[in-house]
C-alpha cells in the first residue's frame, strides 16, 4: 500500500512536468509514441474497468484501479502533445503488437470472474505491461521531446514494479 501511496504522491510531479510540453522540439519517434501509447493506456483502462464486476480479489482490485488512476490522465497528456505538434491521434493502423490483447482476449476476460478472471487478468495484464515499457524504452533511445520522455521513464519505472507485483501475486 506504501508502493501506491508514494506513486500516486509522484504523479502530479510527472503530469505537471509532462503538460509543459512546447511542441517546438519533438521528432517522429515521439510521435509515434504518443500515438502507440494512447490506445494502449485506453486497453488498459479498459482491463483495469473490468476487474470491478469481475469477483476480483482485493489485490487486483486495488491493483486495477491503481492503472486506472495512472493511466487516465496519461492519455490526456499524450492527446495535447499530439494536438500540439499537429499529428493524428490515430496510432496508424498498427497491429496488435507491443501486448495489445485482441478483442477475443477482451470479451474472454469479460465472461471470467474470481479466481480465474484473477489469473487471466495479471497474466494478460503483464504482458500489456511489457508491451508498453518496450515502447517506453523505444521512446528513450529515439526520442526528442523531453516532456515525452519523462513520461516514457515514468511508464518503465512504475510499469515494471507493477510486473513485480503482478508476478508475485500469481505465484
Amino acid at each position: 500500500m506504501n508502493r501506491i501511496m508514494a506513486m500516486l504522491a509522484a504523479l502530479p510531479l510527472v503530469l505537471a512536468a509532462a503538460c509543459s510540453s512546447s511542441g517546438a522540439d519533438h521528432n517522429d519517434a515521439d510521435v509515434a509514441f504518443a500515438q502507440q501509447m494512447v490506445p494502449h493506456h485506453q486497453q488498459a483502462v479498459e482491463m483495469a474497468d473490468l476487474a470491478k464486476g469481475a469477483d476480483a480479489s482485493a489485490d487486483v482490485t486495488a491493483l486495477a484501479a491503481q492503472i486506472r488512476t495512472a493511466q487516465a490522465p496519461e492519455i490526456a497528456i499524450m492527446k495535447e502533445w499530439l494536438d500540439d505538434w499537429d499529428a493524428s491521434t490515430s496510432h496508424g493502423g498498427h497491429d496488435m503488437g507491443d501486448g495489445m490483447m485482441s478483442d477475443a482476449d477482451m470479451t474472454e476476460l469479460g465472461t471470467l470472474a474470481g479466481t480465474a478472471f484473477d489469473r487471466a487478468w495479471l497474466t494478460m495484464m503483464i504482458a500489456h505491461h511489457e508491451g508498453a515499457v518496450t515502447m517506453a524504452r523505444t521512446e528513450l533511445a529515439n526520442g526528442k521531446d523531453a516532456d515525452a520522455k519523462k513520461l516514457a521513464q515514468a511508464i518503465v519505472d512504475s510499469q515494471e514494479k507493477e510486473i513485480a507485483t503482478m508476478k508475485g501475486l500469481l505465484g
